[in-house]
């Protein structure tokens, strides 16, 4: 299993008990992890949707992903992002 198999398999056991702490709709995974150029000093790229508002738990929610994954995260809201932003990795982000 590669470690884009293994992201992803934690990130799917993830997803029921993060949708309902914290609201979560969509994941993604983008960058480095899914171009293949992946390093052990990269960090996760994670692009996440919600169903409802999170408000500072945003913050808690990268310390657990943290936490889970092992590695720093980068975690980005749709929302939260620019557009020219979410245009350019729009192609690469494989969704959880």
């Amino acid at each position: 299993m590669t470690y884009l198999e293994e992201v992803k398999s934690t990130l799917t056991k993830l997803k029921p008990e993060l949708m309902s702490k914290y609201g979560v709709d969509t994941l993604g995974l983008f960058g480095s992890i899914v171009r293949d150029d992946f390093t052990d000093l990269s960090d996760i790229d994670i692009v996440v949707t919600f169903s409802k508002p999170i408000g500072s738990d945003f913050i808690t929610l990268a310390y657990e992903l943290e936490e889970k994954l092992n590695r720093k995260v980068d975690l980005v809201s749709v929302n939260g992002i620019k557009p020219r932003y979410m245009e350019v990795i729009k192609p690469e982000i494989l969704y959880v």
